[in-house]
């Protein structure tokens, strides 16, 4: 049997504390310093709501595309191949524009449509481009983009589960559902979730392209800071601080939660 290594001690997680905890100290310690964190810092709950919102609408549409691609249906296959090979094609920075300034009037245009008895009887008003707030049209972007990926994610997680227990599910009489509820995603969600959380992290850095639509997050009051003060070097070093705090933080705390599964499952073993 070969011998386990031991592990080693993390020195660059000591190293990030330390250069950190002394940023900190300085940005504490400085007027100017502690001026643009407190600005910047106002974007971080946009930041949070942008990510999270966009993360679990992206996840619950990503599984959707997976389990349409693992359907017996041709028409389902081949629906859920050119979705995710079409969205995974389109950078997230476009999406974003297109969604923004073109899918949205569109559906204006649409709704409108549909909604003209309505308007005519004097039961509603027409709605405006304007009226469709740009958070949720980029809140709706980063939710297409990513759920392409999150799809394959989930397909092939789902793929690792030996076809036996599905087989052997299926002769003592349980549904879909109950197979896929109680024996293939409980064992796929270990394959699923080191992936997931990358995306996860990914998601957080993309956030930063909200700021393109005005919207108010991190990145946003970072340049409406900057521009007005030219204190650039501040400023996106303030940024760029946060988002490692937020980014680096959100890393360890899923590695943690994969080591405990993984510790789970060597017990129920």
């Amino acid at each position: 049997m070969a011998p386990t290594s031991k592990p080693t001690f993390p020195w660059w997680l000591a190293a990030a504390v330390a250069i950190a905890v002394v940023a900190g100290l300085a940005i504490a310690s400085s007027d100017l310093y502690s001026q643009v964190f407190s600005t910047v810092a106002a974007g971080i709950g946009v930041t949070i709501f942008v990510t999270i919102v966009a993360f679990v609408l992206a996840s619950l549409l990503g599984l959707g595309i997976a389990l349409m691609a693992l359907s017996s249906s041709r028409w389902l296959i081949q629906i859920a191949r050119f979705y995710v090979e079409i969205i995974r094609g389109v950078p997230i920075l476009v999406l974003l524009f297109w969604i923004a300034f073109v899918g949205a009037p569109a559906f204006v245009a649409g709704w409108n449509f549909v909604t003209q008895p309505l308007q005519q009887a004097g039961l509603t008003g027409p709605l405006m481009v304007r009226d469709v707030s740009l958070l949720w049209r980029a809140v709706i972007a980063l939710t297409i983009g990513y759920s392409a990926f999150i799809a394959e994610v989930f397909r092939a997680g789902i793929q690792s589960v030996e076809a036996g227990q599905v087989e052997a599910a299926k002769a003592l009489g349980l549904s879909r559902f109950q197979r896929f509820r109680l024996i293939v995603f409980p064992q796929a969600i270990r394959t699923i979730l080191p992936p997931l959380g990358n995306d996860f992290v990914a998601m957080v850095k993309d956030s930063s392209l909200v700021s393109v639509l005005g919207v108010a997050d991190i990145t946003q009051m970072g340049k409406i800071y900057a521009a007005g003060s030219f204190r650039f070097f501040e400023t996106y070093s303030i940024v760029a601080y946060i988002y490692l705090i937020l980014t680096v933080g959100l890393s360890l705390a899923l590695r943690a939660l994969e080591k405990r599964m993984r510790r789970a499952y060597e017990v129920q073993r």
